[in-house]
């Protein structure tokens, strides 16, 4: 028998009908599985339902079983399902630029066991970041960009991705634009954080944008990576009030602390198998830990 408190996780998401929790929940009892916490929603829009359930199964032989009857129950309810153990870490890797503050704070994270991520590989179009990724012992991959080679280096980092069965790509202030054919490709499998709220303070100094503006507010958001820059599903964001007295450079720092803190929200959401894909939103199931 196991004792973990929970063992897997099940997502499941289709048109909302009558008796899918009771559906769920009898055919999870039937193989000796119980749940320990369960959510759902259904968007009264577009009648899309949604559930995500950590379960502990007391019985490892009854997997195979339990596999086949969720299988069956998704045909019959036309629905999209993902289990997995609860335990198993997400292959991602990170990409990065020069600013270095979101890279160091996930590796910290990941070591303090906060995170259930396998870093896979640090990869950067500058070196600032080997020496991170040196300390802690990632593999760290040079992919300088020019306008003459971008299609060539993407072509390396695909390798990279595909020869890692990579689950996750993390853009920790990766100031390069992925390609559409590569954003379509990991769809809703791209994490890319943003200082501000989208749309607001694109460019180059956003910060400095801000300050020249008179922002009595500041902000970060993490959001899937689409085709459509800087517009894809948000996950998470979060703010905090300035004043007048704060120059650039403080809103800079304020900032930086902003971005990792709403970054690793987004991660922990995502590999925790907590977030949906609701046309162009997010369902967002926050646990009692989160």
């Amino acid at each position: 028998m196991n004792n973990k408190l929970e063992t897997h996780i099940l997502k499941l998401s289709c048109k909302d009908q009558l008796g899918i929790v009771a559906k769920i929940s009898s055919t999870l009892a039937e193989c000796n599985c119980n749940i320990v916490e369960s959510k759902q929603f259904t968007d009264q829009k577009n009648g899309n339902f949604f559930i995500r359930q950590s379960f502990s199964l007391l019985k490892d032989n009854m997997l195979p079983n339990l596999k086949n009857n969720l299988e069956h129950l998704a045909k019959k309810l036309k629905a999209d399902f993902f289990l997995s153990e609860i335990e198993c870490p997400m292959n991602a890797v990170i990409l990065v630029s020069r600013f270095d503050h979101c890279l160091n704070d996930i590796l910290f994270r990941v070591r303090n066991n906060l995170l259930n991520l396998k870093i896979k590989a640090v990869i950067s179009n500058h070196k600032i970041a080997e020496r991170i990724a040196n300390f802690s012992n990632i593999p760290f991959h040079y992919l300088p960009i020019e306008k003459s080679n971008k299609l060539a280096q993407e072509e390396k980092l695909k390798e990279i991705l595909h020869t890692n069965n990579v689950e996750l790509i993390i853009l920790a202030r990766y100031m390069q634009v992925l390609s559409e054919k590569l954003a379509n490709e990991y769809s809703g499998k791209i994490i890319n954080i943003h200082h501000s709220f989208l749309p607001s303070f694109k460019g180059a100094k956003p910060y400095h944008q801000a300050f020249v503006r008179g922002v009595k507010v500041i902000g970060a958001t993490a959001h899937y990576v689409t085709k459509d820059l800087d517009e894809g599903p948000i996950i998470e964001q979060d703010t905090q009030e300035v004043n007048h007295e704060m120059m650039p450079n403080d809103l800079v720092l304020i900032g930086r602390d902003i971005e990792a803190r709403v970054l690793y929200r987004a991660i922990k959401a995502h590999s925790e198998r907590r977030v949906f894909l609701n046309d162009n939103r997010t369902i967002v199931f926050r646990g009692q830990r989160f």
